[in-house]
């Protein structure tokens, strides 16, 4: 088969084309951002690339048109295809009938961690000799793929609840028809599709309807809205965690890790992570991995050996003493967690005879729903643990400055980038550590800080 994908840079969309042409399926595609690395990881594939959605590119004369769902109705290419009838499905529908068909497909949603939970999940079914499949919303350093193909029947999935496509606006895990689903955690948020979080709850709820009765849900006790989410019905087994029955404890100084049920111990081991939401997210994927067969202890000790996610409080290099950190956080409350982490770490150093450091939190406010300026009251609260946070506001269309307002002079605000860059630079001191946030690429602002901090004006 023959397919041609509109948005086949995306994580999601480029995963599905790794994925296809791994299947045997001849793979073109087009995008707007036709640029490495996805760009030189689709082309080393055999993946022909097109820049821009020009309706000529029907001559391709693919088998089905494959559409990303940033893809609206008014891209030129979509509305030929549209006037001429010719075949096209979504992206998360072509996966489920051509990759997702007969396998045991483990799924893992929430509004937080789902890409960090889906990478430690894939790490433990393959540390069992299970040899796990996987698409992933990053690239998980101890495959340094985001998505794979194998011939063993589990498949790891991060099951996104934003909507499938222009023509179906239902959430894309929907369409996985999963047998094992982790429900981290649930939260309002993708205020440009969404209502409210009551809204968001009712398509989980519909995650759930699909499970068979021989599958699982793996829940996040803490969660109101999850326990709201289950009280609608649920026909599969159940574990809870993050409550009495499953938990897990540690100390991020030591980077122990304690798994326990009822209360008591049950395992323990060391690892690389920081942070009682990532301490959840072991838990869940432990539970999820045992319903595959993999012993608790087993799933416990194959997280000493987890490296996380690329952009998840990365290091992108040190200068001049200042090291320039990467994460993905976007949204208030993985800001909070991924700040308060860092200010831990940063304790447990000092605690160990390191010297002093701060942190200078730079933030980029991407995503739809901080663009909409929905979540804008939370954010200073968010960044309350950064000795400094410095706001890059380009194309913002609320008041950053009035929002972070309550940090007084710790923050600053500003639309230049090179005057951001120049900024963050001056204040910066030996042992700072800057922890840049963002879901996107913020301009190369690692490499432009690291090349400001290392010259003589720095």
């Amino acid at each position: 088969m023959h397919i041609h994908i509109l948005g086949i840079c995306g994580t999601f969309m480029g995963g599905i084309a790794l994925l296809a042409r791994a299947a045997g399926h001849r793979v073109t595609g087009c995008d707007t951002n036709v640029y490495p690395p996805m760009s030189t990881q689709l082309e080393a594939q055999g993946i022909a690339l097109t820049e821009g959605y020009d309706a000529d590119q029907i001559a391709v004369n693919p088998d089905i048109f494959v559409i990303g769902n940033a893809i609206s109705r008014g891209n030129p290419l979509l509305e030929e295809i549209l006037d001429r009838g010719l075949p096209y499905v979504s992206g998360p529908q072509w996966l489920a009938e051509h990759v997702l068909q007969g396998k045991w497909v483990l799924g893992v949603a929430g509004t937080h961690g789902k890409t960090t939970t889906s990478a430690m999940l894939a790490w433990i079914l393959e540390s069992a000799g299970l040899k796990p499949g996987f698409l992933i919303g990053g690239v998980p350093q101890n495959f340094g793929v985001s998505a794979r193909l194998t011939d063993l029947p589990f498949f790891v999935i991060e099951a996104d609840e934003y909507d499938t496509a222009f023509c179906d606006k239902r959430s894309k895990f929907i369409h996985y028809h999963p047998r094992t689903v982790v429900l981290n955690n649930l939260e309002f948020d993708h205020a440009d599709i969404f209502r409210d979080l009551a809204a968001i709850e009712t398509q989980f709820h519909h995650l759930v309807r699909t499970l068979p009765r021989s599958g699982l849900v793996v829940a996040n006790a803490r969660e109101e809205s999850l326990q709201r989410v289950i009280g609608r019905g649920c026909w599969s087994d159940l574990a809870w965690f993050g409550g009495d029955t499953w938990n897990a404890r540690g100390d991020d100084a030591d980077g122990s890790l304690v798994l326990l049920h009822n209360g008591e111990e049950v395992g323990r081991t060391r690892w690389g992570l920081t942070g009682e939401h990532n301490r959840q997210n072991a838990v869940a994927a432990i539970l999820a991995a045992r319903h595959v067969g993999v012993r608790v202890e087993d799933g416990l000790q194959a997280l000493a050996s987890f490296h996380n996610v690329k952009r998840r409080m990365e290091v992108k290099g040190t200068a001049r003493g200042v090291t320039v950190l990467d994460d993905f956080a976007h949204h208030p409350t993985a800001i909070t967690a991924t700040v308060g982490g860092l200010r831990r770490q940063l304790a447990g150093a000092i605690a160990q005879g390191e010297g002093p450091g701060r942190i200078l939190a730079v933030l980029e406010p991407r995503s739809n729903t901080m663009k909409l300026g929905v979540m804008k009251d939370r954010l200073a609260d968010s960044l309350k643990e950064a000795d400094l946070v410095f706001c890059y506001t380009k194309d913002l269309g609320w008041d950053a400055a009035g929002a972070l307002a309550p940090l007084g002079e710790r923050a600053l605000a500003l639309d230049d980038l090179d005057l951001l860059v120049s900024r963050i630079a001056a204040a910066a001191r030996p042992g700072d550590r800057v922890l840049v946030m963002s879901n996107g690429g913020f301009g190369g602002i690692h490499q432009r800080l690291l090349a400001a901090l290392a010259g003589p004006a720095a």
